[in-house]
């Protein structure tokens, strides 16, 4: 019988057996997941089906840099599923950043940022960071995490790392094979895309996401 309550990382935990976020707002659901109360605390689900760095940590990642007063830039936010718990875990000490290309997924996001206040939007393109420099005027991120369909997913983390990621700051990046090449073998495909990440980041874990995400892989690295 799964314990009631492990702690996994900072923030991170798994009640009765599932991955779950202390909810940093009780009573309230993000996209309809289960919320499970333990004493004073409630907790919320969090889907691994849902979530890349959920499947991460689901499919045994062995560090988790994000933490109480992290602060974070997260590329590809879309409505918030995953940066709600990133929001749960760097608590109302810490700031996650989510950007995202959409004006409609942007518009939902913006009413998550309404409840959560350690939650900033910026509406912009990733692969273009010089846009956006008035938002982020002044922070070095702990932790850039990625998560976005583009052929150029490296070239474009790294561009924003130079800029907004401090040194020895952690890098975080999902790789999608079908969006950089619809006809290569993915395994080919990430080990090209890892050996250009590493002129600029130390490679420290490389985590397969199946059978959560097909055809992707996350990748935990760190600045030098």
């Amino acid at each position: 019988m799964s314990k009631k309550l492990e702690k996994l990382f900072d923030g991170v935990f798994l009640v009765y057996g599932k991955l779950a976020t202390k909810n940093l707002v009780p009573g309230h659901k993000v996209y309809g997941e289960d919320l499970v109360k333990i004493g004073s605390e409630e907790y919320r689900a969090w889907e691994p089906d849902r979530s890349k760095i959920g499947s991460a940590i689901k499919n045994g990642l062995k560090k988790f840099p994000i933490k109480n007063g992290s602060v974070v830039l997260y590329l590809g936010c879309a409505e918030g599923t995953t940066v709600s718990h990133l929001s749960d875990i760097v608590e109302q000490n810490g700031v996650v950043f989510g950007l995202d290309i959409s004006a409609k997924v942007m518009h939902k996001f913006l009413y998550l940022c309404g409840t959560r206040k350690n939650l900033v939007p910026i509406l912009a393109d990733a692969s273009d960071p010089y846009s956006y420099k008035k938002e982020l005027e002044g922070v070095k991120t702990d932790v850039l995490f990625q998560d976005i369909s583009q052929k150029n997913q490296v070239e474009i983390f790294l561009k924003n790392a130079r800029i907004y990621l401090k040194k020895k700051g952690t890098g975080l990046l999902t790789l999608k094979a079908r969006s950089i090449s619809s006809t290569e073998n993915p395994k080919k495909i990430f080990e090209k895309e890892i050996k250009k990440l590493e002129f600029e980041f130390s490679v420290k874990q490389v985590v397969d996401l199946s059978p959560f995400q097909k055809d992707h892989t996350f990748i935990y690295c760190e600045r030098k």
